[in-house]
């Protein structure tokens, strides 16, 4: 009667050990899907961020070939677009692909600078982009690019094109006022979102 009592006491308590076992497994893993899913859904929204960035670092170096003629530096935009720019478009472009669209527009602008005025003043700062790409030491294009330090290049490039904008607007207000300047404006600022987004996570 007595073996059988204890063989009962210690079969109740192997099975609440592996109850609480199961039990805390169970909450392990809730617990790592929960992060694993916060992860992802930040890197999601960085990803993100940093393709509207780069579209809309694009999309202003258009508008200053077409009707943003200001003496604004926006040749800036070049580093902030690398700086910026998603790994996938930046290993496209860094590979054999970007090295034969470098090459061609090298040709392009040392040999027909004459035949093709137009095609030169539009391929300026897209092949500047480009070869700036191709060439950058690994130093650059992986570490620094990677790193805290392209995020603030980012912030100040969007902070000093921000300030020239306002200035040859005349004002913070004339800058929302103009005809043309309120797409500018918005662009602009829209240069700050990513790195301020990356750099909020790096220090988190």
């Amino acid at each position: 009667m007595g073996k059988t009592y204890l063989r009962m006491m210690t079969d109740t308590v192997a099975s609440d050990s592996i109850n609480t076992d199961f039990k805390d497994l169970a909450a392990a893993a809730k617990n790592l899907a929960t992060h694993v899913v916060h992860l992802g859904s930040l890197g999601f929204g960085t990803t993100f961020l940093q393709w509207v960035a780069c579209f809309v670092a694009i999309y202003l170096l258009v508008l200053d070939r077409t009707n943003w003629k200001t003496n604004i530096l926006t040749g800036l935009l070049i580093p902030y677009i690398f700086f910026s720019l998603p790994s996938l478009l930046f290993s496209i472009l860094r590979g054999q692909i970007g090295r034969w669209i470098a090459f061609v527009a090298v040709i392009l602008l040392l040999f027909f600078p004459k035949k093709f005025p137009e095609i030169r003043e539009w391929a300026e700062m897209p092949a500047s982009l480009i070869l700036l790409t191709v060439v950058a030491p690994s130093l650059i294009a992986t570490t620094v690019r990677d790193s805290w330090i392209g995020l603030v290049i980012c912030l100040a490039i969007g902070a000093y094109l921000l300030q020239e904008h306002i200035r040859a607007s005349g004002g913070f207000r004339n800058a929302f006022t103009q005809p043309h300047g309120v797409s500018n404006t918005v662009g602009i600022i829209c240069l700050f979102v990513y790195p301020v987004w990356a750099l909020v996570l790096d220090i988190l």
